[in-house]
This record gives C-alpha cells, sequence and structure tokens, in this order.
C-alpha cells in the first residue's frame, strides 16, 4: 500500500529568501494561532450553549404551545437532526469550496437562527429555526477542526483540538445552569433563554471576520503560490516543509471508504459513537437518573457531573502531547465501562456510592471524548479533511440521539441497573476498537497523521 507521500504530483517549496522564524522568534504567527484557536472554540461554545438549553425550556414552551408529544420529540431532536445533514454537507462545501468562506457563513446562520427564536409563535417555527442551527453546529465540527488542524504546528495541534471539545463543555453547562436560573429565580420567558445565544454568535461572526484561507487546502486545489503565501505570513517552517507532502485530489466521499482510509472512517465513527452515546442519555436525564437512584437534588448531582466532564476534557488537553493519543483514548474508556457496572450492579447500595461512580465515569468520558475533537482533523487527508469529519459528526449524532430518546423506555422496562450495564457495554466496543485502530499521532506532522490508517498505529 502506498502512503500519501508517494503520490505527490508537484512538489511545494518554500520561495527563496530568509529562514522563516520559529514561533518564539516571530510571537506574531502565535498571536494568529491563538486567536484562530479563539474564534473556532467560539464556534464550539454556542454548540453546546444551543444544545445544552432546549432540555429546561421544554416544560414551559409545551405549555405555551399547547405542544402533543410527537412536537415535543420533534423539538428537542431537531437541532441532531440538523447536525446529521449539515455533518456531511459543510464538510464536503468546505473540501469543494474552502474553508474560510464557509467558516463566516456558518455563524451568520448561527446568527439569525439564534435571533429567529425571540420571535417564535408556532411549533414549526421553533422546530424549522433549531433544525437550520443544528446543520449549522454540524457543520461547524466540518469547517473548523481541519481549518485548525491545518494551522496548527505538530507539537501544539492535539492541544489545541482538544480545547474545542472543552469550549463545547462549557457552553453546554452554562446554558444548563444559566436556563435553570432564569426559568427558576426569574421566570424569564423560554424564547429569551433560547435567544441569548444570539451574543455569543455575534461576537464570534465578528471575530471570524478576515481569517485566511487554510494553505493545505488552497495547494490541494493547484492555488500553490497563493496557499505559500499565506504559510509564510502565519505558519511555522516545519510546517511548511510539511506540505510538500500535499498534492492537488478532487474532493470526493469515495475516499472515505477506499481501501487506504476505511479503517479510519470506521475507527473515527465508532469511536465517536462509543463516547457520546453513554454521555448523551446520562447528561441529559442525569437528574432523572439521580434521583431515581436515591439521590435527592437531581438537579445539583448533574450540574456537578457536567462540572466534573469540564475538568476531564481541561486535563485532557493539559496531557494529550504529553501521554499521547491512545493513553487518553484506551484507558479511559475502560474505566468508564467499570463506572457504569459497579452502577448498574450497585443501583439499590447507597446513593453516594452511585454519585462517586457517576463522577467517575464523567471523568473518564471526558478524557476520551476529548480526542472527538482531535482525531477527526489529523486522520483524514486534506482534500476530504471537512467530509470526513462531517460524516463521523453524522454518525456520531446516531448514538446521542439513541442515548437520548432510548434511555427514558429503557429506565422504565428494563429499570435503571439494566440500562447502565448496557451502556458499559457500549463503552467496553469503544474501548475494543480503540485497542485495535486507535492510531498515536502525538508529534506527527499533518501528513504523516493522515496517512493511510495502520502507519500511526502503536504496536
Amino acid at each position: 500500500m502506498k502512503s500519501r507521500k508517494s503520490t505527490v504530483n508537484r512538489p511545494v517549496t518554500s520561495p527563496p529568501g530568509p529562514s522563516l522564524k520559529s514561533p518564539v522568534q516571530d510571537p506574531r504567527k502565535m498571536r494568529f494561532l491563538y486567536k484562530l484557536t479563539l474564534v473556532i472554540s467560539g464556534g464550539m461554545f454556542i454548540d453546546g450553549f444551543i444544545l445544552g438549553g432546549i432540555g429546561l425550556v421544554m416544560p414551559a414552551l409545551t405549555a405555551d404551545l399547547e405542544l402533543s408529544l410527537a412536537w415535543q420529540g420533534l423539538i428537542g431532536a431537531s437541532a441532531l437532526i440538523g447536525i446529521f445533514f449539515g455533518g456531511p454537507i459543510g464538510g464536503y462545501l468546505a473540501d469543494k469550496i474552502g474553508r474560510k468562506p464557509m467558516f463566516v457563513v456558518d455563524l451568520a446562520i448561527f446568527l439569525v437562527g439564534s435571533a429567529a427564536q425571540f420571535f417564535v409563535a408556532e411549533a414549526w417555527q421553533l422546530f424549522a429555526i433549531r433544525l437550520v442551527m443544528g446543520m449549522a453546529i454540524g457543520a461547524d465540527y466540518a469547517i473548523g477542526w481541519p481549518l485548525l488542524a491545518e494551522f496548527s504546528p505538530a507539537r501544539l495541534r492535539g492541544k489545541l483540538l482538544a480545547a474545542q471539545e472543552v469550549a463545547w463543555y462549557i457552553g453546554y453547562l452554562l446554558a444548563y445552569a444559566l436556563g435553570y436560573y432564569m426559568s427558576s429565580a426569574i421566570e424569564a420567558d423560554w424564547r429569551i433563554i433560547l435567544g441569548m445565544s444570539t451574543i455569543p454568535s455575534l461576537i464570534v461572526f465578528l471575530l471570524r471576520l478576515g481569517t485566511p484561507e487554510s494553505p493545505r487546502w488552497l495547494i490541494s486545489k493547484g492555488r500553490v503560490e497563493e496557499g505559500m503565501a499565506v504559510a509564510n505570513e502565519y505558519m511555522e517552517e516545519a510546517e511548511i516543509r510539511d506540505m510538500a507532502s500535499e498534492k492537488r485530489e478532487a474532493t470526493s466521499f469515495r475516499k472515505l471508504f477506499s481501501p487506504e482510509y476505511r479503517k479510519a472512517t470506521i475507527f473515527m465513527c465508532m469511536f465517536w459513537f462509543c463516547n457520546v452515546t453513554p454521555y448523551f442519555a446520562i447528561a441529559t436525564f442525569a437528574p432523572i437518573v439521580l434521583e431515581s437512584l436515591g439521590v435527592e437534588d437531581g438537579l445539583s448531582g448533574a450540574l456537578l457531573l457536567n462540572g466534573v466532564v469540564v475538568a476531564g476534557c481541561v486535563t485532557a488537553m493539559l496531557l494529550i502531547e504529553r501521554v499521547g493519543r491512545r493513553m487518553l483514548a484506551i484507558p479511559p474508556m475502560w474505566i468508564s465501562a467499570v463506572a457504569l457496572v459497579a452502577v448498574g450492579l450497585l443501583a439499590q447500595v447507597s446513593p453516594l456510592v452511585i454519585l462517586v461512580c457517576f463522577i467517575t465515569f464523567s471523568f473518564a468520558n471526558a478524557l476520551s471524548t476529548a480526542l472527538t475533537g482531535v482525531y477527526p482533523g489529523e486522520i483524514f487527508p486534506t482534500e476530504v479533511r471537512g467530509a470526513g469529519v462531517g460524516f463521523a459528526t453524522a454518525f456520531s449524532r446516531i448514538g446521542a440521539a439513541a442515548g437520548t430518546f432510548i434511555l427514558p423506555m429503557s429506565v422504565e422496562g428494563l429499570g435503571v441497573g439494566a440500562t447502565m450495564l448496557i451502556a458499559a457495554g457500549i463503552c467496553v466496543v469503544g474501548a475494543v476498537i480503540s485497542q485495535y485502530l486507535a492510531p498515536e499521532t502525538k508529534g506527527l506532522s499533518l501528513n504523516e497523521a493522515s496517512a493511510p490508517l495502520g502507519k500511526a498505529v502503536a504496536k
């Protein structure tokens, strides 16, 4: 099997002139990199904020709009449905027409959709608005992560990509806490609570204006001189040398399922699915589950668990360039499984024991889930990086939806204990898949990391 480096069509070299400076010598490049990380993190914060607020306002909007059970389900699922379609579409467009235009259009959709929620009068309007916003969320994953990966140096790439998951969870947690306060303490209208995402959307939209196009994408489209100009302006010398391996190639979803990249696609889809399915199930219904297990203040317990998740993501961000990807992918998934098995078998023992088990699960799950913001941007090549991220995003939403909608029925029909054992089994599947397929991309250049899966797998 040939590697990507053996099929280069046109070598890319740095233009003659003085040698490029390192980030220590040129802090301007580092300022750009951190600003880019910030504006992409801003999109992730908004993603989490939008998804985190709907559950708390559902009772109020159900009464106000006189929703049937069908409409409750549709509105609750609207953003997840949108993500399912928006990820692949946004990723394909980012690969086809460029990261830069989609980077701004995506936030414009966030902004318009957020503001439109202030004026909702009927159920179908809210469903349509949140469906479109969900498509923007899915697209944001498939646009922002490739863009950041393509600008980042190998020594920082994992940390900066992991920071995106931190931002997502902070947005989710803040929406959860703020929504609870506004609905209970000041009895704010649900439209105001949902529409609050307008504020961060406007700020991030303005910050994204003027972001340059990815030099790797430009070179992959044959625009070599333009790409090298951007690279010399914003990137380190080592990354510019790595771009010599870029080649001009058409965007095609078929490449994700080619013999070279089929394993990478399977790994990313299953790894993401097995991480988010138990998380969404437990996070969405944490108050109900905790109260059914004897924890009296279920809401406070749920907020605690979400806070632990943020701490877990921050820990992963700080450790990823030290311990590597596989160490954060495999052991935490086994720990998550053990914690959920303990909940399933000890459900009637003690509320304190159950809370400790849920805290353990939340922290361990956050460690591995942080990699869902890292691996997708690394293991797919430039010409299908957006499409690869988008497809894996869509597949993961199947798990998120399953965890959200099947859990209540499972708890009612099988009981909490059996339901937690099923969730533990999903974690075991993720751990086994990670053991065999998770690549170690620590310290690799982006072209090395995105070589056909197998080259970077630790033996």
